[in-house]
């Protein structure tokens, strides 16, 4: 099932002494995060966001009443932020929400490998962490097919993540047989 929220950002470490936050958007546009409006937490709390510089934003709670020093921001490090679905823009074909990938059953010559746990961006590409602790790299190469309707993906793991000694041909050693 698609969650009706998308995490669009991540609160990191305080910046001063008088309530700001560093926040890491996962916008392409880090801006629109002001522009949706109300966000809310992983635990339910709603925040409204306006950026102060760089990467650096001043929260304010669902009465208006901005993080009051250090020891508030602090107490928000690492809560996850996100916006209602209805108000982003639909993904252009083969262009996806991370959250829309999460959960995917990853299957690979019929057989399932796991389940999607994780998206990774890293900036050199993206990539899925299995519930197996398999790492896939997100390409079209690796995963040509994407059903949403079934909530599965096909998987054509290259030599690099399967291992050579997977594609060696196997020598039958007679036994008894010396060398």
């Amino acid at each position: 099932m698609i969650d009706d929220r998308i995490q669009i950002g991540v609160i990191g470490r305080p910046h001063g002494v008088r309530g700001l936050v560093h926040v890491h958007s996962y916008a392409a546009d880090e801006d629109s995060l002001v522009s949706y409006g109300m966000l809310t937490d992983d635990r339910g709390d709603r925040w409204t966001l306006s950026w102060r510089s760089g990467g650096v934003a001043e929260l304010r709670d669902a009465q208006g009443k901005p993080l009051t020093d250090r020891t508030a921001a602090q107490a928000l490090v690492n809560r996850k932020l996100y916006v209602s679905r209805d108000v982003l823009p639909e993904p252009d074909e083969d262009e996806f929400y991370h959250s829309d990938l999460l959960g995917l059953d990853a299957v690979e010559d019929g057989a399932s490998i796991g389940k999607v746990v994780t998206v990774h961006d890293y900036g050199a590409g993206t990539s899925l962490e299995l519930d197996t602790g398999l790492i896939l790299p997100f390409s079209k190469v690796c995963v040509p097919e994407i059903d949403f309707p079934n909530r599965r993906m096909i998987v054509v793991r290259p030599v690099e993540v399967i291992g050579e000694e997977e594609h060696a041909p196997k020598e039958k050693v007679a036994k008894g047989a010396s060398a």
